[in-house]
């Protein structure tokens, strides 16, 4: 597979006596935004975290950056992700939480996270505590933290909650030029308006039934 690919092939994963995903197959290639649909329970969350490796699939195999997650890896690398609400130190400046973040790997310094901040709006607010940031600065916070080591492939659940139009129009477009150098992304998002501005196709997941 090409670097920054994504594939599941015919997940399954149930929890207890409730089957949640049930042969789930689908291909994020480089240089695409696959959209996952779905209303709630429909299982998009429980897929992402199994691409992330964060939960086990009951059977199936998952590939991400050309790692089989759960036999290559752990966790896939270079991987950029937002599942559920963003969770940051709220005692800490926004600053301080990415730098914090990027210690764990190495991969960037202070100049490349000032960046980041610059390009989600939040420069100015840098040293402001999280805890005193509003729902869509949290949000935006967490873009940048997926987006700040410059990875392979994204997986985005819900990213746009809490933003404003215009604030969702910028990210918007932060997105689509991810997409233009080569990155691999999944988003899952209720507004179909996203889905139809940003993605090149969908995948829909229904609630199962009994």
């Amino acid at each position: 597979m090409a670097a920054g690919g994504m594939t599941a092939e015919h997940v399954y994963k149930s929890f207890g006596r409730e089957q949640i995903l049930s042969d789930i197959s689908l291909s994020v290639p480089p240089g695409k935004i696959v959209g996952v649909v779905g209303s709630n329970g429909s299982g998009k969350t429980v897929l992402m975290k199994c691409l992330c490796g964060f939960l086990r699939p009951d059977k199936g195999e998952i590939v991400v950056n050309g790692r089989r997650v759960g036999k290559d890896c752990d966790f896939p690398p270079s991987l950029g992700i937002i599942i559920e609400t963003p969770g940051f130190i709220p005692t800490m400046s926004g600053y301080r939480n990415l730098k914090t973040l990027a210690s764990l790997q190495g991969l960037i310094g202070r100049r490349e996270i000032l960046a980041v901040l610059e390009r989600v709006g939040l420069r100015a607010s840098m040293r402001k505590p999280v805890g005193k940031y509003s729902l869509g600065m949290r949000q935006r916070l967490g873009i940048a933290q997926a987006v700040m080591e410059d990875p392979a492939a994204l997986i985005l659940d819900e990213p746009f909650n809490g933003l404003d139009k215009e604030t969702v129009e910028d990210m918007r477009g932060l997105l689509l030029g991810l997409r233009d150098r080569g990155k691999a992304i999944l988003l899952a998002s209720h507004n179909g308006e996203d889905i139809r501005e940003l993605c090149d196709e969908a995948v829909h997941m229904e609630v199962r039934k009994g």
